[in-house]
């Protein structure tokens, strides 16, 4: 990959290999000379990390790093995020990192220009209506995965019950995207395989979603295409730019599709989250088949045009499923829940926090408790 672009969907999107370079030109142009740099330790470790601080500085800006983002991402975590924005007396922000980071860079963005606690603002609440604008935030992802980078909310875990709470507006939408795939290529193929497949779940659930709409379930099509053709290569070679700027713009239309609704796989995911801390990516790898079958009786219309958009010998739903698993399978996802170090004496806790999940009322069909249960069950043994 060599050619450079430009999107505005839904915002201002820089595509290509040393698109971050831009960064500097784009903080000036917007008299911005104090950004907060938030990311995680991981991240920051890096030499392309170290680079584009340094290229910051040597623009003639004044950058300060935040690294304090770990794991699942939490309150304090944002807290002490708004702290660092406030002592450096930052006038930006600048996101780096994978979903965790620029998640928490969103919500640092909104308590540096909000009173109050951080969940006053959560989705669904009255504060979530007071919500304005915040300082100017930009965004590079080191994943592809999440697709936070054109997401307009925040995923931050309460400390205390570990259920993932979501800050949402408008408001939150980074200003510019950066996405070069080069940022991604030091990426471990675990972290590759992970975040790969919870883009291409984000595709799969938009587009099987009850919500009407056809606009989504393009992007959603076209995404799980780029996903399936280039994840397993973006595993075996991280420096193929090619697969690495596919699976961005897998991440990115799945996040964009999402906006029509999500579905049961991610209330499983969401709910090995809070009970396990299991990494949102990894826990969408290992239920996404186990889950879908669930639906296949309710769309298999839906599961034939997937099948197809893979690339399957037949259209059959139950082609699809055997494609998963065979694609899980190549790229070293643990099979099942038995496969990691999940408690399966934590049955019920798991059941009940993904009946209590959101995502699945746009499932294609109704979810009950048994369900959950039976899939659960299902993909412990």
């Amino acid at each position: 990959m060599s050619a450079q672009h430009r999107f505005s969907f839904p915002t201002d999107i820089r595509f290509g290999p040393g698109v971050r370079t831009g960064l500097v030109e784009h903080l000036r142009s917007q008299d911005r000379r104090r950004p907060l740099v938030v990311t995680d330790a991981g991240v920051s470790a890096l030499a392309i990390f170290t680079d584009l601080v340094a290229n910051l500085a040597a623009g003639g800006l004044d950058p300060e790093i935040y690294d304090g983002v770990r794991g699942n991402p939490v309150e304090s975590q944002v807290l002490a995020g708004v702290a660092a924005y406030a002592a450096h007396d930052a006038d930006s922000i600048v996101g780096v990192g994978g979903g965790a980071a620029l998640d928490v860079a969103k919500a640092v963005a909104l308590l540096a220009s909000h009173p109050g606690a951080l969940f006053d603002y959560e989705d669904g609440t009255p504060g979530a209506e007071t919500i304005g604008p915040v300082p100017h935030l930009v965004a590079l992802p080191t994943t592809a995965g999440t697709g936070s980078e054109v997401g307009r909310s925040a995923v931050i875990s309460d400390e205390e019950t570990h259920v993932k709470r979501i800050v949402f507006s408008p408001h939150l939408l980074p200003a510019v995207v950066f996405a070069d795939p080069e940022l991604t290529v030091d990426l471990p193929p675990s972290i590759t395989a992970a975040t790969g497949i919870d883009a291409l779940t984000h595709n799969i659930e938009a587009y099987l979603a009850r919500d009407y709409h056809p606009i989504c379930d393009g992007i959603a099509v076209e995404g799980l295409r780029l996903g399936a053709a280039n994840l397993a290569t973006a595993v075996a070679d991280p420096h193929d730019l090619d697969a690495r700027g596919a699976m961005l713009m897998c991440s990115m239309m799945g996040a964009i599709a999402f906006q029509k609704g999500l579905g049961l796989v991610h209330s499983t995911a969401h709910a090995l989250g809070t009970v396990a801390d299991l990494h949102h990516g990894l826990a969408n790898a290992v239920m996404i088949d186990h889950a879908l079958a669930f639906n296949v009786e309710s769309v298999p219309k839906r599961f034939s045009v997937m099948a197809q958009a893979v690339g399957c010998d037949d259209d059959t739903p139950d082609a699809f499923l055997r494609w998963l698993a065979d694609l899980k399978a190549e790229i070293a996802v643990p099979r099942s829940l038995a496969d990691t170090a999940v408690d399966p004496h934590e049955l019920d806790r798991l059941v009940e926090v993904a009946f209590e999940d959101t995502c699945h009322l746009n499932n294609p069909c109704p979810v009950t408790r048994d369900d959950f249960e039976r899939i659960f069950v299902e993909a412990f043994s």
